[in-house]
């Protein structure tokens, strides 16, 4: 056992009033920060969650004030036992291993899953309070998006940008700058919802901002476990426009097909950060695992880009320029040793607060 899990294996302890050996650790899932996570087993069978990040490596104050905060709005989310932030050890109550992604191996499933996890997002948005969030800006949207061709091409394929680029960072900022503000989990996918006492519960929430209402549908729609036919597509994005008319999140000035375009830009902004950030997280963190999950990203970017007929241009240089580049590259990558993206990972990787990608 390493130094670190030691010392938080006596926190633990020393909290519980328990010897150290009186505490079993074992390690869990983690995601694509540096933090890690433990649960730790006591003497009368109760367990719990450990969360180990290093205050050099990760700030965990948003985990703690979001996760009080969206507690004492009722939204099911771990409860907080302890904290040392000094430290950088929390301990949570333990929500099992069930996340919502396991139910989308049918189509049944990832429908039954997905209005599920809607109708959670409908609660998020009308409980979890924004006063106290950092926005969502457009600096920062467009800082996400500068990590598509800075590691994407640049750095990973070695390829120039398009000269479009501006245009289309201009066009995408626009559509979403129509849509009003709402609290924004910023990573609403299926792995990030875990099923606890037959209930949707809600996890790795620290980079919540307040930002565009529509942007966690689109990162569960456009996610990494299913994939939906552009008519079931619209179907869910109108499904929840009315529900957000009705109540009072969105003005109903915001047509249907001004809404679709606003939500598929957001889609595009996300896919086009999460092209560059997983080849960042190659290049910078050795996790080379999450370059396998570049192609399924960049169809959900393709399609979305399918709604915004502004940017046929930039679609059509990523079908012909982008993706068989992207395609040759990964296939003389056979040489290169596999990275830690399992399914136990998160579907997309972490986010950063704003101000900090580098």
């Amino acid at each position: 056992m390493n130094s670190r899990l030691e010392t938080l294996r006596a926190w633990i302890a020393g909290h519980h009033r328990l010897s150290p050996e009186a505490c079993r650790l074992q390690s869990v899932a983690g995601d694509a920060s540096l933090r890690s996570y433990w649960r730790v087993a006591f003497p009368d069978g109760t367990t719990r969650i450990l969360m180990d990040a290093p205050p050099a490596l990760e700030e965990s104050r948003p985990f703690v004030e979001i996760g009080q905060a969206w507690h004492d709005a009722g939204l099911p989310v771990p409860a907080i036992h302890a904290v040392d932030l000094d430290q950088g050890f929390l301990e949570l109550d333990d929500l099992g291993d069930d996340s919502l992604h396991h139910h989308f191996d049918s189509d049944s499933g990832a429908h039954d899953g997905t209005a599920r996890a809607l109708a959670l997002l409908d609660d998020i948005q009308c409980r979890a309070p924004t006063h106290r969030l950092p926005p969502y800006t457009s600096a920062f949207l467009d800082e996400e998006m500068e990590r598509f061709p800075d590691w994407g091409l640049t750095r990973w394929l070695g390829i120039e940008t398009p000269e479009s680029w501006p245009r289309v960072k201009q066009h995408l900022l626009a559509r979403i700058a129509e849509l009003p503000s709402v609290t924004v989990h910023r990573d609403f996918d299926a792995m990030n919802l875990m099923i606890h006492d037959d209930a949707l519960w809600i996890i790795d929430f620290q980079g919540a901002l307040a930002g565009p209402l529509g942007y966690d549908l689109v990162s569960l729609l456009r996610g990494r476990y299913h994939r939906w036919t552009p008519a079931e597509m619209a179907g869910w994005i109108e499904a929840f426009r009315q529900r957000s008319v009705a109540s009072g999140a969105l003005s109903p000035s915001l047509d249907s097909e001004r809404f679709r375009a606003a939500v598929e830009a957001i889609g595009a902004q996300r896919q086009l950060k999460i092209l560059g950030q997983f080849c960042r997280l190659c290049l910078r963190d050795g996790k080379s695992g999450y370059l396998e999950r570049l192609p399924h990203f960049y169809q959900h970017l393709d399609e979305g880009l399918a709604a915004l007929p502004a940017l046929a241009e930039f679609r059509q240089w990523l079908q012909t320029v982008y993706r068989p580049a992207m395609e040759a590259r990964l296939a003389s990558a056979t040489d290169e040793a596999p990275g830690p993206a399992s399914d136990d990972a998160p579907g997309t990787a972490s986010d950063d607060a704003p101000g900090t990608a580098s």
